[in-house]
């Protein structure tokens, strides 16, 4: 469990989503809650007790016109950070990050930013089942790749571990493993697709669109914001018994390295 109290993150992150809320009302942008923050709405009313992240998808069109118009669009202190923005970004998502506080998340990420919220884009999905799994597999090597770059080398020390990180670090540029990432998940494009998926959970996240349905209105935190449609069967597919709370040993939580909500994360000493 994390060694810090995580409501006033919770609260924090709240609040970047209803910025982001009322970002995309305004510019009639679709956005909706998934995976932990869809299933803590309805089990929960909000937040897991435990959860210290809010997940958003996007559908691709209206995800790369919040980033093209990000800095016009998003009330300050608030940003977006992604690959079509940064060459040196580590994910194939984006997040959306307060600019005045400071979070690393793990020793060996080399990527320092403010807390976030995920936003993924949603994609298309090839119909045939051997086509998503060639597709799938495809993704999943330069998500890999991505991972293999950014990850610490001397992570599990100096011996056969430490090769393939070292050897993806010579071979591969990050920016180009990046678009690589984005010519595979869009190849199927999301409005013409049947199914569609964040690519965020593999196979099991593949869903017809009709479940994703439109935006649609929950509460959260006593909050209205926008949701998946089919919530029930979106997230029996995802969870299984979703309202079922589970044991303690699987309760999973960040446990962030360094979180400190009260300074800008330019003002870290290691910012460059």
């Amino acid at each position: 469990m994390a060694n810090y109290d995580i409501r006033p993150l919770q609260l924090h992150i709240l609040n970047i989503l209803l910025g982001i809320d009322t970002v995309c009302k305004k510019r009639n942008l679709r956005y909706y809650i998934m995976a932990g923050t869809m299933l803590g709405a309805i089990r929960h009313k909000g937040f897991i007790p435990w959860d210290d992240d809010i997940d958003i998808g996007m559908p691709r069109k209206d995800y790369d016109l919040l980033i093209k118009n990000a800095k016009e669009w998003l009330p300050a202190p608030y940003e977006i950070v992604c690959a079509e923005n940064d060459k040196d970004y580590p994910l194939p998502f984006a997040k959306i990050q307060d600019s005045n506080t400071t979070l690393i998340e793990r020793i060996g990420l080399k990527y320092l930013g403010g807390v976030y919220i995920d936003v993924f884009p949603l994609d298309g999905v090839p119909d045939n089942k051997i086509l998503q799994r060639i597709h799938f597999a495809k993704y999943f090597i330069y998500k890999k790749i991505l991972y293999l770059i950014f990850r610490d080398p001397y992570k599990h020390g100096k011996g056969v571990n430490s090769w393939m990180p070292l050897l993806c670090r010579k071979l591969f540029k990050t920016h180009k493993v990046q678009r690589s990432i984005r010519n595979i998940l869009t190849k199927y494009n999301f409005e013409d697709c049947t199914f569609i998926a964040d690519y965020d959970d593999g196979l099991r996240g593949v869903m017809n669109k009709e479940i994703l349905g439109r935006p649609t209105p929950v509460l959260f935190e006593g909050k209205e914001i926008m949701g998946v449609e089919k919530y029930h069967i979106y997230l029996e597919q995802k969870y299984g018994n979703y309202m079922e709370i589970p044991k303690s040993n699987q309760q999973r939580q960040h446990n962030f390295y360094y979180l400190d909500l009260n300074t800008p994360y330019r003002d870290y000493p290691d910012h460059q």
